[in-house]
C-alpha cells in the first residue's frame, strides 16, 4: 500500500509516462487499431440505452482521452463526444469520458472486440495477440494509459495495469513475452493486475511503448536507489556511466538520423533496419537491438551495419559537400536530452 507522499510521486511519474505515451506517432492504421482496441478493452463500458449501444471510456489523463478521440474519428469516421467528469470526495482528481452514440458495433467490429460473427472477443483481439511486434507495444500502450500504474523508483520498481478480467490479463503477458519481458497476473482485492517488477524490464517495456525520455530518467532514479548502500565515490561513478551511456544513445541515434536523410532511397535494406531500430529503441543495448531485427542478429552484426551506415553517410556527405552526421550532435541536444 502506498502512504499518501508515496501515491502522490507515483502518481506524478504515471502521469508524466501516459503524457509521453499520447506524444508517440504511429503511421501503420493497423497498429493504431491495437491501440484503440487496447484502450477500450481495458478502460471502456458498453451499455443499452434506449435499446441502442452506447460505448464509453472512462481515462485518468485528458492527453490520452483526446488521442483516442481523434484515432477513433480519423479512422471510423465517427462523432466522439469528451466530457470532463469533476474531482469528487472519492476521487481527487478530474477525469475524461469519451462517449460514442452512433455507430458502436461497427467501432467494436473493426477493432477486433468482437467476431464476424458477433460473438464478443473476452481477452485480446486475434489480430493483436498473434500480431508482429508493433501490435504487442500498441496493445501495451493503450493498456498502459488506460489503466496503469508506475511506482517510483526511488521507493519500488513497480509497474503494474488492472484488468477486466483474466483472459485479459493473460494476453498481455503473452504480448510482454514477445517483447522479450517478463510480466506475471495477480489478483487484489478482487482485482486481476498484470505486474512487473524487475527494474531492467520495467525500463525496456517503458522505451518498448515509447516513453524514452520517461525511461531514461526512470534508470538513473532506480540506479541511485540500487547504488544507495554503496559510498558516494561509486554512486557517482554510476551515475557518471549512466550519464555517459545516455549521451551515447542520443548521439547514435541523431547520427543515424542524418544518416538516413544523407543516403536517402540509396540505403541498402540490411543497414536501414539497423538504422531504424538504432532510432526507434534509443535506450536498447545492441544485443536488444538484435533480438528485435528480423531475423534476428548479433549485436556484433548490428554495430557493423550501424557503423557502414554511417560511414556510407559520411563519405556522401563530403562528396556532396554538405554537413555529415557529426553535424546532428549538438551540446543543445545533449543537454535538452540530460534535462
Amino acid at each position: 500500500m502506498y502512504d499518501d507522499g508515496k501515491r502522490a510521486m507515483a502518481d506524478d511519474l504515471t502521469t508524466s509516462v501516459k503524457e509521453e505515451l499520447c506524444r508517440v506517432e504511429v503511421k501503420s492504421q493497423n497498429v493504431r487499431i491495437a491501440e484503440i482496441a487496447a484502450m477500450i478493452r481495458f478502460a471502456g463500458e458498453l451499455s443499452i440505452v434506449a435499446n441502442k449501444p452506447v460505448l464509453e471510456v472512462e481515462l485518468e489523463v485528458r492527453a490520452a482521452a483526446e488521442r483516442l478521440r481523434r484515432a477513433m474519428m480519423e479512422l471510423f469516421d465517427i462523432r466522439v463526444s469528451l466530457l470532463e467528469l469533476g474531482a469528487t470526495s472519492s476521487r481527487k482528481a478530474a477525469r475524461y469520458l469519451l462517449r460514442i452514440t452512433d455507430d458502436v458495433e461497427m467501432v467494436i467490429r473493426r477493432v477486433g472486440l468482437v467476431t464476424r460473427s458477433g460473438q464478443q472477443v473476452r481477452g485480446l483481439p486475434p489480430q493483436v495477440v498473434s500480431g508482429t511486434v508493433d501490435h504487442a507495444e500498441a496493445a501495451w500502450r493503450g493498456a498502459f494509459l488506460a489503466s496503469g500504474q508506475l511506482g517510483d523508483p526511488m521507493r519500488s520498481s513497480g509497474l503494474e495495469v488492472n484488468c477486466p478480467g483474466q483472459e485479459t490479463s493473460l494476453a498481455l503477458v503473452g504480448c510482454a513475452r514477445r517483447l522479450g519481458i517478463s510480466a506475471k497476473t495477480k489478483e487484489s482485492r478482487g482485482v486481476e493486475k498484470v505486474t512487473i517488477r524487475d527494474g531492467q524490464d520495467v525500463g525496456a517495456l517503458l522505451a518498448r511503448m515509447g516513453a524514452h525520455v520517461t525511461r531514461m530518467k526512470w534508470d538513473e532514479k532506480r540506479l541511485r536507489r540500487e547504488t544507495r548502500p554503496a559510498n558516494n565515490r561509486l554512486a557517482n561513478f554510476d551515475d557518471a556511466n549512466l550519464r555517459r551511456s545516455a549521451r551515447a544513445a542520443v548521439t547514435a541515434a541523431a547520427r543515424v538520423n542524418r544518416a538516413m536523410e544523407i543516403l536517402g532511397d540509396d540505403v541498402p535494406d540490411h543497414l536501414a533496419e539497423a538504422g531504424q531500430l538504432r532510432v526507434k529503441y534509443q535506450q536498447a543495448s545492441l544485443e536488444e537491438l538484435g533480438r528485435l531485427a528480423e531475423p534476428q542478429l548479433t549485436k556484433d552484426a548490428v554495430a557493423g551495419r550501424i557503423r557502414r551506415l554511417l560511414s556510407m553517410a559520411d563519405k556522401r556527405a563530403k562528396e556532396l559537400g554538405i554537413a555529415d552526421t557529426h553535424a546532428e550532435v549538438t551540446e543543445q541536444l545533449l543537454a535538452d536530452n540530460e534535462a
